[in-house]
Parts: C-alpha cells; structure tokens; sequence
C-alpha cells in the first residue's frame, strides 16, 4: 500500500467569533508565506464570542514568528499522526479499526480524499500512544504492500 505515516506539530491559536475573525488570522500566516495543509475551526461553546484554529504545519522560522505573534501555540495536548495514501472504498475504517484492534484510542479523527489521495489526521492522547499508532500504520503498509 502507497502509505506515508508521520507525526506533525498542530498549531493552535484563539479567534474572535465574528465575522472575518477567521480571515484575519489566516490572512496573518498567508502574509508570512504560509502554505497550509490543514485547516480546523470551530466556535469554543465554553467561550461565548470566541473560537480556536488549529492548522499544520508551520515551516520556518518567518513563519512561526509570524505564528507566535498571531497567538499561535504547538498543542502539547493533541498528539498528531498524518497519514497519506491512494483513496480506495473503506481505507479510514481499515485504518481505525487497526488502530482499535492495538488497543489505541483515538482524540480525533479527521479524513478528505482530495483527487485520488487520501488525507487522514489522527489525534491521540499520548506521546505513547502516538508511537503505537505509527508502528500499526507502518504495519499497515508492510501486510498490504
């Protein structure tokens, strides 16, 4: 199986919930030559007028700078592996239920097939569990290449 398995830092940052508070701060990284893979938003419900961004990755130090200032902080909360392959029917499911079956629990799990590629963005709980997760996806690749 075409299968590329690795950690990623996850970037976070607080946004204003109005109108543009999301443009605003990615406007911020885009100035500083960011070229995003990954993008999650969402409204904070325990933080009426506010919300939270994470993306990945963040590559150099003009862009972290930029980053930092924005209010951007590594989550040393959401452990992240990225996996990549060629989309076929049922491959998260294949990939979750591996995961399952070694006994890791997931944080997170977010998918998108863009052309015939998949992308899958897996948060665990540990640094432990993370290692785990990578030796299973690896795994993966070895009984079904």
């Amino acid at each position: 199986m075409d299968l590329i398995a690795e950690t990623v830092d996850v970037w976070a940052a607080s946004i204003k919930d109005e109108a543009g508070g999301l443009a605003w701060i990615l406007n911020g990284l885009r100035q500083a030559g960011a070229d995003l893979d990954f993008i999650i938003a969402r409204r904070a419900p325990e933080e009426p007028g506010s919300g939270v961004v994470f993306v990945t990755p963040l590559r150099g130090d003009a862009e972290i700078a930029a980053a930092a200032d924005l209010g951007f902080n590594v989550t040393h909360s959401l452990h992240t592996v990225r996996v990549e392959g060629k989309n076929r029917p049922g491959i998260a499911a294949e990939l979750a239920d591996r995961l399952a079956r070694a006994g890791i629990n997931l944080h997170g799990f977010s998918a998108a097939v863009i052309g015939t590629r998949f992308n899958v963005y897996i948060s665990l709980d540990s640094a432990e569990d993370t290692a785990r997760a990578l030796d299973v996806l690896r795994q993966t690749q070895t009984q079904t290449a």
